[in-house]
C-alpha cells in the first residue's frame, strides 16, 4: 500500500479515500476525517484546513477511529457543526432540556445557569437519548409549509404592487380627464394634484417593497435552514441542531408573516375625486380634486393607552350636565350639546377646557357638523333643527321646523338625516323640504322602535343609525338598507362612531361600554367597560383619528371622558 497523501495508481486501494480528490478521479489515501466537511482528508487536504482561517477550526479526527470500509464509520463520534451566531467559532453542542433550546457552551453558561444539571446536556455525550426523528420530520414538514405561505404572501405583495399600479393610473387618468375641462389657468393645481398621487403610490410602493424584500429575505433563510436539516441527516447531532434551529426560524418567521398578513394595505383605495366647484373656484387652488390615501385597516381591538376628564360645566350652567351627543369640528375641536342646561359647547381638544358655547331655549340633542363654518342641533322636544355659527363665536342663525320629534341628526351629499326617537328616519334637503321617510325594509319588516343617533362614514359612504332595541341599522349612501349589527354584550345601543379604519364603536348606553366592530358586523371586543371610568352610562362617542383618542359623553355627568387608544 502506497504511502498516505500519493497520487496512485487506479488499481491501488486503501481503506479510506480522500473525499474530495476522489471527485477528481484521484484517489488518494485519506488519513483524517473532517467532521463540518462529513468527508476524509488527505494529507494535501488536511494542509489546506490549517491554511485557511475558515477551515481551520474544523474537528480533524484520525481515521482509525472508524470502522474500514465505511464512508462515515459507526464508531465515529457524532459531534454538531453548526457554529454559535453569538460567540463566533464555537460549536453548538449544548442542550438545555428547560428550554429546549441548543447553544455553545458559553450560551449556556450565561443565559441557563439557573436551569437544572440534570437539563443540560453535552449533544455528543446525549444524542442517542436526545435525537427524535420523527421530531425532525415535523419541522420538515412545518418548513416546507412554511415556505410556501411565504411564498404565497410574496407572491401577494406582487399582486399588490400590480393593483397599486393599476388605482395610480386610474386616479392619473382622471386627473388629465378633468383637466381637460378647466381653463389653462389650472395646470398647476392639477400637476399639484398629480405629484400628490405620485407621492402616495411612491410611498405605498416603497412599504410594500419593503415587506416584499423581508418576505423574501425570509424565505431565502427558510430555504436554508430546510437545506441544512436535509443535508445534516446523516449526522444525528447536526440534525438535531438543524431541527431546533428550524424551530426558532419557524416562530419568527410565522410571527413575521402575521404581521405581513395583518399590515396588508388596500391599494384599491387611491383615489382621485373630482371637484366640480372648480370651475368657479380656481384661483389659490393647491389641487384639482382629492386624493385617496389607503389607511390599514385595523383588525385587532383597541386598547386602552391613557384617559382623562373633561370638565364642561360652565359657570352659569344651572344643572348636572346631560352630553347627549358630540362631533369634531374640521379643526379638530369638540362640540357637545348639554340637554339639561340648553347649550351647544365647544371643547379645546388640546387643553381640554371649554372655550365657548350658545345658549338655546330648549334642551338640544344630536349635533353635526355641515361646513367647517356652520353646525346644526337637533332640538328634539320642540320639533325643530337649529343651525349653528362656528366661526370665532358660535351663533344660533336660522332654523327649521319639523312635524316630528328630533333626535339623532347628521348630513350627507347636502342632504339631512334626523332620528325621531321613534319607527323614521327622515331625509330633508339643506333648505327642510322632507325628500324621503324611512321606516321599513323592502320586506315591509319595520327598522326602528326608538332610533336614536346617526352617523355618515367618509369612507364607505354608509350612513349608521342607532336603535335603542335593534342596534345598529346600517343603509347606503342613497338610503337603501344593508344590514343591522347588534349583540348580546349590547344594551340600548345609542350612538356609533367610526375609526376610518374599518371599524365602529358602538355605545351601548345600558351596559356602560364601547363595543368595536369591524365594517362587516363583526364583534371585535368591548374597548371601553364600566371599571374604565364609564360611571355614568354613556351616551355618545366620536374618534379623533389623527390621535387616535376616542371622546365619550356620559348622562347626568359634568365630565365628558377622554380615551387614548392603541
Amino acid at each position: 500500500m502506497a504511502s498516505g497523501g500519493l497520487l496512485n495508481a487506479s488499481e491501488e486501494t486503501f481503506d479510506f479515500v480522500c473525499t474530495a480528490c476522489e471527485l477528481d478521479n484521484k484517489t488518494l489515501e485519506a488519513v483524517k476525517y473532517c467532521i463540518e466537511c462529513q468527508g476524509y482528508c488527505c494529507l494535501a487536504c488536511t494542509d489546506t484546513h490549517r491554511k485557511f482561517p475558515t477551515l481551520r477550526s474544523h474537528n480533524l479526527l484520525d481515521v482509525g477511529q472508524g470502522n474500514p470500509g465505511s464512508n462515515q464509520p459507526p464508531s465515529l463520534p457524532e459531534f454538531p457543526t453548526e457554529r454559535c451566531c453569538t460567540h463566533k467559532g464555537k460549536v453548538v453542542d449544548m442542550y438545555c432540556q428547560s428550554h429546549d433550546v441548543v447553544g455553545c457552551s458559553t450560551c449556556i453558561s450565561k443565559d441557563h445557569r439557573s436551569c437544572p444539571d440534570s437539563h443540560v446536556h453535552s449533544i455528543p455525550d446525549m444524542i442517542g437519548s436526545l435525537f427524535n426523528l420523527s421530531d425532525s420530520k415535523v419541522i420538515q414538514s412545518q418548513l416546507k409549509q412554511l415556505i410556501a405561505s411565504m411564498t404565497a404572501l410574496g407572491k401577494s405583495k406582487d399582486e399588490q404592487l400590480e393593483a397599486l399600479n393599476v388605482a395610480k393610473s386610474e386616479a392619473v387618468q382622471k386627473i388629465e380627464i378633468f383637466q381637460t375641462a378647466l381653463v389653462a389657468a389650472i395646470k398647476k393645481a392639477a400637476d399639484l394634484s398629480r405629484e400628490e398621487v405620485n407621492d402616495v403610490y411612491k410611498k405605498l410602493e416603497k412599504e410594500i417593497l419593503q415587506d416584499k424584500s423581508a418576505i423574501d429575505k425570509t424565505s431565502d433563510a427558510l430555504e436554508v435552514t430546510h437545506g441544512k436539516l436535509n443535508k445534516s441527516e446523516a449526522n444525528r447531532a447536526q440534525h438535531f441542531v438543524c431541527t431546533k434551529i428550524a424551530k426558532e426560524k419557524i416562530t419568527q418567521a410565522e410571527s413575521e408573516m402575521a404581521e405581513k398578513e395583518k399590515s396588508n394595505i388596500d391599494v384599491t383605495q387611491i383615489s382621485f375625486t373630482p371637484n366640480q366647484s372648480l370651475r368657479d373656484n380656481i384661483i389659490g387652488l393647491q389641487g384639482i380634486g382629492q386624493v385617496g390615501v389607503p389607511i390599514k385597516k385595523k383588525t385587532d381591538l383597541y386598547k386602552i393607552k391613557g384617559s382623562k376628564d373633561i370638565n364642561i360645566k360652565v359657570s352659569d350652567d344651572s344643572n348636572i350636565c346631560f352630553s347627549f351627543d358630540c362631533c369634531l369640528t374640521d379643526d379638530n375641536q369638540l362640540l357637545a350639546t348639554d340637554f339639561n342646561n340648553k347649550k351647544l359647547k365647544r371643547i379645546d381638544t388640546g387643553t381640554l377646557r371649554v372655550i365657548d358655547y350658545c345658549q338655546f331655549d330648549s334642551g338640544v340633542f344630536g349635533v353635526c357638523c355641515v361646513s367647517k363654518q356652520e353646525a346644526v342641533v337637533a332640538c328634539g322636544l320642540s320639533n325643530k333643527i337649529q343651525f349653528v355659527s362656528i366661526g370665532d363665536t358660535m351663533i344660533p342663525t336660522r332654523q327649521i321646523k319639523m312635524s316630528h320629534g328630533c333626535w339623532g341628526i347628521t348630513t350627507m351629499n347636502g342632504k339631512l338625516y334626523v332620528t325621531d326617537y321613534s319607527s323614521s328616519l327622515y331625509v330633508y334637503d339643506m333648505t327642510g323640504n322632507l325628500l324621503n321617510t324611512i321606516s321599513h325594509d323592502n320586506a315591509g319588516n319595520e327598522l326602528f322602535s326608538h332610533s336614536c343617533l346617526v352617523t355618515f362614514n367618509e369612507k364607505n359612504l354608509n350612513l349608521y343609525v342607532c336603535d335603542l332595541d335593534k342596534g345598529v341599522v346600517c343603509f347606503d349612501s342613497i338610503g337603501n338598507y344593508l344590514s343591522t349589527v347588534n349583540d348580546n354584550n349590547l344594551k340600548y345601543v345609542h350612538s356609533v362612531c367610526v375609526d376610518g379604519r374599518s371599524n365602529m364603536f358602538v355605545v351601548s348606553h345600558g351596559t356602560c361600554s364601547v363595543v368595536q366592530f369591524n365594517e362587516d358586523g363583526k364583534k371585535i371586543g368591548e374597548v371601553i367597560q364600566q371599571q374604565d371610568g364609564l360611571k355614568q352610562n354613556p351616551l355618545s362617542a366620536c374618534f379623533l383619528q389623527s390621535h387616535n383618542i376616542l371622546f365619550v359623553t356620559l348622562s347626568d355627568s359634568d365630565v365628558l371622558k377622554m380615551y387614548e387608544l392603541e
